[in-house]
């Protein structure tokens, strides 16, 4: 009879990540292994880092963003810019807020 392993990791939620960690989003691209999608590789980190973070922790990451080169106000593959895909989710206001504090449009 197998004894049930337990988990060696427990789930972390509300973790504070540290500048590094949140750096690395920048570093992010689209996959390359998927039908191409066309999206845009500053989009791709901007809704990954939407999707992933909390609010506090976007709007650090967000500080970092605006020192790239990276495009502020890149479209997804339908035109749409951040703002407005964001503008469509009940809970996006303070990540919206965030964006526009770095004059994104």
């Amino acid at each position: 009879m197998k004894k049930d392993k337990k988990k060696d990791k427990k789930k972390v939620i509300g973790e504070e990540l540290s500048d590094a960690r949140l750096q690395e989003l920048l570093s992010l691209s689209p996959p390359t292994d998927a039908p191409p999608t066309d999206e845009n590789r500053a989009f791709h980190i901007l809704i990954r880092a939407y999707r992933s973070l909390r609010e506090d922790d976007f709007d650090r990451f967000i500080r970092f963003y605006t020192e790239t080169s990276l495009e502020l106000n890149p479209c997804d593959r339908f035109g749409n810019t951040l703002l407005e895909v964001l503008s469509a989710h009940h809970h996006a206001t303070p990540y919206l807020k965030s964006l526009q504090n770095a004059q994104v449009r």
